[in-house]
């Protein structure tokens, strides 16, 4: 029977929640945010500690490990635990003070640094299912960073189990660390040679038991809108304010449809998420998703009608449309070897837990790693909350995570 030691675990995920590694989407830089490397080098140095001596973070902030076969079979396919360091540049991951919540008991829980955020199961309600369960959670002035940090520390601790327990069979197992996938950049710099893995699997999920294979499909869009520039004094008949010609395509989407506010399950859509300029120019930038191809192809077209048609308004006004791929839909790709994810689902039940396949409104390092010809779907740490103040997470969920990477590893060996 595989028992993870609970009390490292809660310790592993503290020192990691602690150190800010909030990435910058305006950097341009490679990883987006120097300090992201803290996390990393630690996370190496660690590896090294536990006797995994090849455990290194390369100049992007990229950390590689091997944890070598201890099995006599010789075909064993190499696998891949893989988890991002970054925190979202939504909420400030600086001077997070992690809080353990002993034994939870069901009441609302009152974040010190900020009593108006309070977690209840209410607001919550997978929170119902954890009472008796430590609780962690941050002190209501940052985020936690369970999003990704108990994916790391789960694979940090799987690691420590399997180097510490050699009668646990298994192959070649490979441990894959990224910075700046809340960005979008998690796979931008990653060497898949280096790595030297056949599959994957990515610890980026919620709840307990889910298993997830499908991501939605991604597009960026950008609207640079061209005014015509006069001096205001005067300006009748002459000035066309980009700035306002901005204003009125933002008004023109759709209030009841076609918006993360407004949508759910397999349900695409179309979100504004920067804007920025001046009279003589401005820039709106989107994010496009669905999880049809085809339909993604449409949402842009559909955008691209919307602003064409604003523009026409304004004689003198031009407009620049672009749209840009940022990753597909993973599943395409898992269809392709089934017994990854059929794996994932066996490993999930020797725990203990039931399997619940879902598809994510988003997507993981996975979904460009799959295509890159790395089939990664993603497994559950149990983070929710995340992106916000009010972010929590089970120590036991995250127990039963690095549980069922052992048992993944397991099974590839007895499988081959």
């Amino acid at each position: 029977m595989i028992q993870i030691d609970t009390e490292d675990l809660t310790s592993r995920f503290i020192r990691y929640a602690k150190i800010d590694t909030q990435s910058d989407p305006l950097s341009g830089l490679h990883p987006s945010s120097e300090k992201q490397k803290n996390l990393s080098r630690l996370l190496a140095e660690e590896l090294r500690e536990m006797g995994i001596t090849d455990a290194v973070m390369d100049e992007f902030g990229y950390v590689y490990a091997t944890i070598p076969s201890n099995s006599g079979k010789e075909n064993i396919p190499v696998i891949c635990f893989c988890s991002h360091v970054d925190t979202a540049p939504d909420c400030s991951g600086t001077g997070v003070k992690p809080i353990v919540h002993k034994n939870y008991d069901g009441s609302p829980i009152t974040l010190p640094d900020d009593p108006t955020q309070v977690i209840s199961t209410e607001a919550h309600p997978y929170l119902k299912k954890k009472i008796g369960d430590d609780i962690i959670t941050a002190s209501g002035k940052t985020l936690l960073g369970g999003d990704d940090k108990s994916g790391v520390a789960a694979i940090m601790q799987a690691a420590k189990y399997l180097m510490t327990h050699p009668e646990v069979k298994h192959g070649t197992i490979k441990i894959l660390f990224t910075p700046d996938e809340e960005i979008g950049d998690g796979t931008a710099k990653v060497d898949l040679k280096r790595l030297g893995a056949a599959y994957g699997y990515t610890l980026d999920g919620g709840e307990a038991g889910s298993l997830e294979t499908e991501t939605f499909s991604a597009d960026g869009a950008r609207i640079v809108i061209q005014g015509v520039i006069a001096h205001p004094g005067y300006a009748k008949d002459k000035l066309v304010n980009a700035l306002k010609i901005a204003g009125e395509i933002l008004a023109e989407l759709p209030k009841n449809e076609w918006s993360p506010e407004t949508t759910e399950k397999m349900e695409g859509y179309v979100h504004p998420t920067r804007v920025e300029g001046i009279a003589e120019k401005a820039t709106i930038e989107f994010i496009i998703r669905d999880f049809d191809d085809d339909l993604l192809r449409q949402h842009g077209e559909r955008l691209e009608q919307l602003a064409a048609n604003v523009i026409s308004r304004h004689p003198g006004a031009g407009m620049q449309f672009t749209v840009y791929e940022q990753y597909r839909n993973m599943k395409r790709i898992l269809d392709l070897h089934p017994q990854v994810a059929e794996y994932a689902s066996e490993a999930i039940k020797r725990t203990g837990l039931e399997v619940k396949t879902e598809s994510i409104r988003g997507g993981t390092d996975g979904s460009r790693l799959s295509y890159m010809g790395l089939p990664s779907p993603n497994l559950f740490t149990g983070m929710q909350g995340i992106h916000s103040l009010q972010e929590w997470i089970s120590v036991q969920d995250m127990a039963k995570a690095a549980e069922t990477i052992v048992h993944l590893s397991m099974i590839w060996e007895e499988k081959s």
